[in-house]
């Protein structure tokens, strides 16, 4: 099939699945547009009140999601002792292209300057008292290198909970699932009781992804009716940012890394892969695709001892579109409120986004869920910068499915790598697209 036709179908499939999304965004528009020229004050607030308990919804979940994925993430390879040196060499490769990805989500981001155009529409007083946290918390950090570090050691684990500090948290979370992953079979109990935390916390996601179309139809009307039809000139940097950022990974990162660290072509990989890609990008949701991206791995060469370890961990801690979107979503904020960009704070940005992305549930919505962790890093919260989130918001479905896209093949590109590298690939098949079996 056609590049040009797999793209359409991977858009019309993405229509299909999340109509409703799609529908909240036009009929957002088009109620701000009225509201605008014809404002009500009683409506305008009240859909500044369902924008933000969604936004309050997505913030609920961080904690929990975070914690029983890196448990779970952890845990898993410690169980995998014998592919020990497979789990070594996925996180280096991982460890790779997801700081290539937030380096070119950072250097395109400061060249094209995406949040510039939004600026306009941000209060002084927002803008003001945003400029001040964030100044204060470099101040802090920078003032004290050590005590930041120190920082990130929780002398009460309970209280880092209880006051939401993320990087804390997680630095117990992977100490905690390093020990449960050495104790042996005894941790099971624990284990399990997380794995369902996990679940349960994704089951909450999806219920507040119901709530996605009034949430998102609430943030783009009051965004629109605030601002006026021109917010989406604003919004169409960022987005081309992040398009420029994702083809890059697609079309130069990987090819470079396959042909670096191993013998696959990128050409015939993509090939293999393709139906698991469109999925990836309909569904918005890489453990949606999981089962259909093993599957063309498995009966397109990569061996199930690779594809059954590398692909489902990759799922859950791989996400490097997610780490450049965010990188962007961040810098965006920070230039729409006028925060002054200094070298420290991009490279907190950078590293917080590499955290953070490597805690998200591969569901829609997720990459924008856990900016709150990254933002917390800068002393903010979601909260304080409603309108800013409300041009994310805007066109996150559009966003999510190119992430998505970009994190699966990801995952695809590791586990040939790996395969490569571990005499665990059969070429014969890999590289005879006529042989391939259709993908049920």
């Amino acid at each position: 099939m056609k590049l040009h036709m797999q793209i359409l179908i991977a858009l019309g499939l993405g229509i299909k699945r999340n109509w409703h999304i799609f529908s909240g965004i036009i009929l957002g528009i088009l109620t701000g547009i009225f509201l605008h020229a014809h404002p009500y004050p009683t409506v305008m607030a009240l859909l500044t009140f369902v924008g933000q308990m969604f936004i309050r919804l997505i913030q609920m979940v961080v904690i929990p999601l975070v914690v029983s994925a890196i448990i779970i993430g952890i845990t898993s390879i410690g169980d995998n002792r014998q592919l020990g040196k497979f789990g070594t060499k996925m996180v280096f490769y991982y460890g790779i292209i997801t700081v290539i990805a937030v380096t070119i989500g950072a250097v395109l981001s400061l060249v094209f300057k995406p949040g510039l155009g939004a600026a306009e529409y941000i209060t002084a007083n927002a803008a003001s008292e945003v400029q001040t946290t964030v100044a204060s918390a470099m101040a802090e950090q920078q003032g004290n290198i050590l005590n930041i570090f120190l920082g990130f050691l929780p002398s009460n684990p309970m209280h880092s909970f209880a006051q939401g500090d993320m990087v804390p948290i997680i630095v117990f979370v992977l100490i905690f699932a390093i020990a449960l992953a050495r104790v042996g079979d005894v941790n099971r109990p624990i284990v399990s009781f997380f794995e369902s935390v996990f679940a349960a916390t994704m089951k909450i996601t999806d219920w507040i992804m119901y709530f996605a179309a009034p949430g998102v139809f609430a943030l783009t009307a009051s965004a629109v009716s605030s601002f006026g039809i021109d917010i989406f000139q604003s919004i169409s940097k960022y987005l081309l940012v992040l398009f420029i950022g994702f083809m890059l990974q697609l079309c130069v990162v990987y090819p470079l890394f396959l042909r670096f660290f191993s013998k696959v072509n990128v050409g015939i990989l993509y090939s293999a892969i393709a139906e698991a890609m469109m999925v990836a990008f309909g569904t918005a949701s890489s453990s949606a695709t999981l089962p259909l991206t093993i599957a063309c791995c498995e009966k397109r060469g990569i061996s199930h001892k690779i594809s059954s370890f590398v692909l489902p961990l990759g799922a859950t801690l791989n996400m490097d579109g997610t780490a450049l979107l965010q990188t962007v979503a961040v810098i965006f904020l920070a230039q729409a409120y006028g925060v002054v960009l200094t070298p420290f704070l991009i490279i907190e940005i950078a590293l917080l986004a590499i955290i953070a992305s490597s805690t998200c549930a591969g569901i829609p919505g997720a990459g924008l869920i856990t900016i709150a962790l990254i933002l917390n890093g800068m002393g903010l919260s979601p909260e304080q910068l409603i309108a800013g989130f409300a041009f994310l918001f805007t066109i996150e479905r559009i966003t999510d499915m190119m992430r998505t896209l970009v994190n699966v093949t990801s995952d695809a590109v590791v586990a040939a790598t790996i395969a490569d590298n571990e005499n665990e690939i059969n070429y014969d098949l890999l590289n005879n697209p006529q042989a391939y079996e259709d993908i049920a």
